[in-house]
């Protein structure tokens, strides 16, 4: 496999359970500024807080790129087998009525166009 196509599949893989780590975020309570300083040098609020913002970043930069793909046929790829991974590939081929070869061509211009949509955000 090309390191480029390695490299995005691994990010969509990371896509679920980077959704994961913002729901505990979220359901972390709201942080209260009281005004009192701190006598260490770090917050561990302010910490959190920017955690949060920057997993909701890149959730929207991946979800974002996810909904600019117009084929359903690669929403359905990306989506259903790489990220959610709810079907083997040869569900996938037979839902898709193509044979492997087709199914690997059609995975790679899936990601591809992932990858080019993504850059772009």
């Amino acid at each position: 496999m090309r390191q480029d196509v390695k490299k995005i599949c691994n990010l969509l893989k990371q896509y679920a359970k980077l959704k994961r780590d913002l729901t505990t975020f979220n359901q972390v309570s709201s942080p209260s500024f009281d005004g009192v300083s701190s006598h260490s040098s770090r917050n561990g609020t302010e910490s959190r807080l920017i955690n949060h913002v920057d997993l909701s970043y890149q959730l929207k930069e991946v979800e974002d790129a996810l909904n600019a793909i117009d084929d359903p046929q690669h929403q359905f790829i990306l989506h259903d087998y790489i990220i959610e991974k709810r079907f083997s590939r040869c569900e996938v081929c037979e839902k898709l009525s193509v044979s492997v070869s087709k199914f690997n061509y059609l995975k790679n211009q899936a990601l591809g166009e992932f990858a080019w949509k993504y850059k772009l955000v």
